[in-house]
């Protein structure tokens, strides 16, 4: 009895990852209504409170597969109650991909909940816990374009089509560079397992400064334009136009003045 109670528990939804998702829907509301004085405003805690979501769904996907895969300790660490302050490395996962978000509009991955892998037999399960999570930014992509590439966009209001387009812009984003074989990062996660004890000893020191590394390169003009063309491509298959990303992107950032984008309220 007691043990049952205890599972529910540990698997019972956060009323932290509640109070973020009633922003979302509040703010998107706003934003679909006009309901804000400036748009900018409400594009910006929408966008924002919709990628903090993204992010938990990541990491809940990462504790799931692992949980069925073998780790019953995932429970008890609270990664199933989809509550960011629970992860490992809150500060990885949760608030340094939300300033690289306000700081360049990229949707960089966060770091990994904790997963005991010695509880985890056969490489195949290794790699599928890895790439659990950059799967969930692709589902939220196809969630974010799907009223694009099924033409339902046309009495979508501007501040709102621009918002979702720059969400998926994050989404995509997150997922390209999440699937990069770099350690620390769940691409190489996917990998590791089927790579020689001494490839992975060489390159496990290098995990704590992965993120930091790509984030560094991103910031090489011919790197960044090369990857934002690629984005771009990506986004157009998928019914989403450049200007309509950038616009978006142009709203998120409301304190900086874009007549180009500016929108009817």
């Amino acid at each position: 009895m007691t043990t049952a109670m205890s599972r529910r528990s540990d698997r019972r939804i956060s009323p932290v990852f509640i109070g973020i998702v009633a922003v979302m829907a509040v703010t998107g509301w706003a934003t679909w209504t006009g309901f804000a004085e400036q748009p900018g405003i409400a594009v910006f805690l929408f966008v924002t409170s919709a990628w903090i979501v993204s992010l938990c769904l990541h990491e809940y996907a990462h504790a799931r597969t692992a949980l069925h895969s073998g780790d019953i300790s995932i429970g008890a660490k609270g990664y199933l109650t989809l509550n960011p302050l629970k992860y490992t490395h809150a500060l990885l996962s949760i608030v340094l991909p939300v300033l690289f978000l306000i700081m360049g509009g990229i949707g960089l991955p966060g770091g990994a909940v904790f997963i005991e892998r010695g509880r985890i037999r056969g490489r195949w399960k290794h790699s599928l816990i890895s790439a659990a999570g950059p799967l969930t930014n692709v589902a939220f992509a196809v969630v974010c374009t799907a009223p694009f590439w099924l033409g339902a966009m046309d009495t979508v209001p501007f501040p709102f089509r621009f918002a979702l387009a720059f969400l998926a812009l994050l989404q995509v984003t997150a997922a390209i560079l999440n699937f990069l074989p770099v350690p620390g990062l769940d691409g190489y996660g996917v990998i590791e397992p089927w790579l020689s004890y001494k490839v992975r000893r060489q390159l496990e020191p290098l995990a704590p400064f992965g993120l930091i590394l790509v984030f560094a390169i991103l910031w090489i003009p011919e790197v960044n334009g090369a990857f934002f063309g690629a984005v771009d491509a990506i986004l157009r298959v998928l019914g989403i136009s450049e200007l309509e990303s950038y616009c978006g992107h142009s709203l998120y950032r409301f304190w900086q003045e874009d007549g180009f984008c500016a929108v009817p309220q």
